[in-house]
């Protein structure tokens, strides 16, 4: 049996990527990592690793995530910082999901800071 595909779509299996940070076993390190974690967290429905990763300031007291939806799809626009060496950084997504009722998409670019030497989401610019 092959890996399982990791939902961000970066080519790799989901143990190898995403899944490494979703169990606590390493910190995304870079926004853009923390990006695709957070999006194959909404994709298998770990709501925890989202709130772990949410900066303080702006994170919701509970998330509770919609099980008719599907994300299946993860594009990354661009950027600016976010690197190994930076504190703050920016990333542009197009995110599509799918429901009974159809198919739709998100597009943000998102806000990171690292605090720590752990990259959050802080919001949508």
């Amino acid at each position: 049996m092959s890996p399982t595909r990791c939902p961000c779509l970066s080519g790799e299996s989901y143990a190898a990527c995403c899944g490494r940070f979703h169990s606590g076993e390493a910190v995304a390190p870079t926004a853009e990592r923390l990006m695709r974690s957070r999006f194959s967290a909404y994709a298998i429905g770990d709501a925890d690793y989202l709130l772990q990763t949410w900066h303080p300031s702006t994170k919701p007291a509970s998330l509770e995530l919609d099980p008719g939806i599907r994300w299946y799809r993860l594009d990354i626009l661009g950027g600016k910082r976010g690197g190994l060496l930076d504190t703050e950084g920016t990333v542009e997504f197009r995110a599509f999901y799918r429901t009974d009722a159809g198919a739709g998409e998100q597009h943000e670019l998102s806000r990171f800071t690292r605090v720590g030497g752990r990259w959050l989401y802080v919001d949508a610019a």
